[in-house]
């Protein structure tokens, strides 16, 4: 009963959803990206979406206030869309990615 209330939880929760959704406006606007492209190097994709990112083109019905990212978060998603199927690498040419 003496203890404090313990608010690093809900602190906690929403730094976790925030960075939630900007893995999924990243992982939408890289496939975005590849579906109209249909193939692209990694290096080309990688900064394709950092400068939709700071261009503020991050697709309709997306508003954030402050929106920055860097390689090493486009890069994650990447791996994360290739662990989950959605991309692929082409046999010859690793570092080529296809939707």
């Amino acid at each position: 009963r003496l203890l404090p209330q313990q608010r690093y939880l809900h602190t906690e929760r929403a730094e976790v959803s925030a960075l939630e959704r900007k893995r999924n406006v990243l992982c939408c606007l890289i496939t975005r990206i590849l579906k109209v492209e249909k193939q692209l190097h990694m290096d080309s994709l990688v900064f394709r979406v950092i400068d939709a990112c700071q261009k503020g083109q991050l697709g309709p019905g997306v508003q954030f206030l402050s929106f920055c990212c860097h390689s090493v978060d486009v890069l994650s998603c990447i791996l994360h869309l290739l662990n989950q199927g959605y991309l692929q690498r082409q046999e010859g040419r690793p570092h080529v990615l296809e939707y």
